[in-house]
């Protein structure tokens, strides 16, 4: 059973969601936070396996709380909740260690599917829409600057799997498409993580979308 969290300061969006999770077979919602304090909080109380995130709360923002329940031992995969108008909150967002990011409109059916992708441990992000994010960012630029400088001395197959990390590929996937074992996959992400300084996967996809290893932001979607 996949234990949610939902943070959301607008009871209405809580109760649509708790909707849309309890028709899910093998998910159920553990518990509801107002603000990001409370989100903390319900974390520490019902250890969920996954918590969707509202970014703009009251009091303690979805940002603040992400990075405090990250810095939890154990932690919940954090997924944040947003609208297309708030790219930096997304960015800060994943930056403070969310799996990923759903906007509030996503389909029921999609929603279920992708709670339970976050929950697997795998990265919960469109390769286009985060293009179109980072493109809109206020920061772009620097971000794009100061990522490809971080990749600059990575090899030719390092960026490859780096560029498919960004795709949100589980290590099978990019097993398969880049003709290596599971386990040589494994290799590569852990030594990316160490050489890059990152903490988890979605910090590499991340690092890759704003290096442009998936296309430059605004490209075509892949």
């Amino acid at each position: 059973m996949i234990r949610v969290l939902l943070a959301d300061d607008d009871p209405m969006v809580r109760r649509h969601l708790r909707a849309i999770l309890g028709s899910g077979p093998g998910i159920e919602v553990a518990g509801e936070a107002r603000d990001g304090a409370e989100a903390v909080e319900e974390v520490l109380r019902h250890r969920p396996d996954v918590v969707l995130m509202d970014l703009r709360m009251p009091g303690v923002d979805g940002i603040t709380a992400t990075r405090e329940i990250m810095a939890l031992a154990g932690p919940p995969a954090v997924i944040a909740l947003t609208t297309f108008d708030s790219g930096e909150h997304v960015l800060g967002a994943l930056e403070a260690g969310a799996a990923g990011f759903l906007v509030k409109t996503t389909p029921a059916e999609d929603l279920l599917d992708l709670v339970r992708v976050a929950a697997a441990g795998h990265v919960v992000m469109s390769p286009g829409v985060t293009r179109r994010l980072l493109a809109r960012s206020a920061q772009g630029d620097l971000r794009r600057e100061t990522a490809r400088t971080r990749v600059a001395g990575l090899a030719e197959r390092e960026r490859e799997v780096l560029a498919c990390l960004g795709e949100g590929l589980t290590n099978a996937e990019i097993a398969r498409r880049l003709f290596l074992s599971e386990t040589t996959v494994r290799s590569y992400v852990s030594r990316l993580l160490v050489k890059l300084d990152l903490a988890h996967r979605t910090q590499a996809a991340l690092l890759a979308h704003q290096a442009g290893l998936l296309g430059e932001p605004g490209g075509p979607e892949r």
